[in-house]
């Protein structure tokens, strides 16, 4: 008796099995073969496809992909233009060459500035600041950055110094544990009030520390906010050395001078 299914169709999907990846009309299965020549020669419509099968489509050509040659000029390009904006405008690392702030900062300490903070707020007694100091404070021929600590800001009267040899502010006897080891607060005596919007720098390792007390006949020894770059707030290099800059406990008890 002669097969009546359809022998264009899995009986299962209802697909064509002509149709399939890799077939063609010519190899078809012996079953097939057989049924097809005990009735009338007819071309078999193509069924449509089950669904979820993928239709197939004209070939596309593949997309170019670009040369890596080409793209790591372009993300250097990129890299350096955000490491310059970067310096102009936010951060900025320097070099420390001397030993004016030892023992906070040795020779060869590299530091990061934060260029941004002042433009929010005032600097603050205690805190390292890199500056651009007036021309008298510089060397012949130089024109260095400086890296100092706020020891008074505006309306401070600072005194070298009481019976005990410390320096006072408003009438407050800082304990300058920061200093370098076996350094006095200050073998120069003053009486200075600092000047408003201006500022008392001192380093850190005072017998060999260039500051105000070395300028005491302009402006009190004091520099402008404008002439501050902005606040070393970290040792970042070498990585033994790695660690963060606050500000002295003893700074942060001094009180605001009178009147203010």
């Amino acid at each position: 008796m002669p097969d009546n299914r359809d022998p264009g169709r899995f009986p299962e999907t209802g697909q064509d099995p002509r149709n399939q990846p890799g077939d063609s009309l010519s190899e078809a299965s012996e079953d097939t073969a057989t049924s097809t020549l005990d009735r009338p020669s007819r071309r078999t419509p193509r069924s449509s496809p089950a669904k979820g099968t993928p239709i197939p489509r004209g070939k596309h050509k593949p997309k170019k992909k670009r040369s890596a040659w080409i793209e790591l000029p372009i993300l250097l390009v990129v890299v350096v233009v955000v490491a310059l904006l970067v310096r102009e405008f936010l951060l900025q690392t320097f070099y420390i060459p001397s030993p004016s702030m030892e023992k906070t900062l040795l020779v060869g300490d590299r530091v990061i500035v934060n260029k941004i903070v002042y433009e929010t707020r005032d600097p603050e007694r205690g805190e390292v600041v890199v500056f651009k100091p007036p021309s008298a404070w510089q060397h012949p021929g130089k024109d260095d950055d400086f890296i100092k600590r706020i020891i008074g800001i505006g309306g401070d009267h600072i005194i070298c110094c009481d019976t005990k040899g410390r320096i006072t502010i408003n009438g407050y006897a800082l304990n300058e544990s920061y200093l370098f080891p076996g350094n006095v607060p200050s073998h120069i005596r003053f009486d200075v009030t600092v000047p408003s919007n201006r500022y008392f720098m001192l380093g850190d390792h005072r017998a060999v520390s260039g500051d105000s007390r070395y300028n005491l006949t302009v402006q009190s020894g004091t520099i402008p906010k404008s002439a501050i770059v902005g606040r070393a707030f970290a040792i970042y290099w070498p990585l033994n050395r790695i660690d963060n800059l606050p500000i002295p406990s003893t700074l942060k008890q001094v009180p605001d001078p009178p009147g203010s």
